[in-house]
């Protein structure tokens, strides 16, 4: 088994409607530093990926964001982070963000977030990955996308094992939990 050290967080740059993504946020940034994990994300400072970052980087933990060059505006690009990356695109923004982590975390987020998690699944189900890939499932928020997989699954675009490449998680506690378990 390998030691857990990155955590990458994929998650919105807006807050959404409900107060618990953005509690959800705080508490894994809170966790990833109780565990000694550096947390690797987007390097904004605004929605969920602000919420995490802020909560990390308060108790203490390694951060490292990776951010494109025209999204330093928009999203406010974070300069307290330990390591700051300002990458020429997106494309290249998930391959250091992935490259730099042992597993991944999808929060609630946007149409960034699926590009992100569809990437990351597409990797793994054609062999380029083992890491795992979780969704934090917070008040169900997953649950049509994870409807969805098991569409094309039963639809025949993709064997059964592409569900079990990924894992949805209710909440924060059991996903530390998990993580813990799966690199102790």
């Amino acid at each position: 088994m390998t030691l857990l050290r990155s955590v990458c967080v994929f998650c919105g740059s807006r807050p959404g409607l409900s107060p618990a993504y953005a509690a959800d946020a705080r508490a894994l940034g809170l966790g990833i530093a109780d565990h000694g994990w550096r947390l690797v994300y987007g390097a904004g400072d605004v929605g969920l990926m602000g919420e995490v970052a802020r909560a990390a980087l308060t108790a203490g933990a390694r951060t490292m964001g990776v951010i494109p060059t025209h999204l330093m505006g928009k999203e406010r690009g974070k300069r307290d982070l330990n390591q700051l990356v300002i990458t020429e695109d997106m494309h290249e923004r998930k391959k250091v963000m992935f490259m730099n982590s042992d597993a991944i975390v999808v929060l609630p987020g946007g149409a960034g977030s699926l590009d992100e998690f569809f990437e990351v699944l597409t990797w793994r189900q054609i062999g380029l990955h083992t890491k795992p890939i979780f969704l934090l499932d917070t008040d169900g928020y997953w649950q049509p996308l994870i409807q969805l997989v098991d569409h094309v699954i039963a639809q025949g675009f993709a064997e059964p094992h592409l569900r079990h490449a990924f894992t949805a998680i209710p909440d924060v506690p059991g996903l530390l939990a998990r993580l813990d378990s799966d690199f102790s």
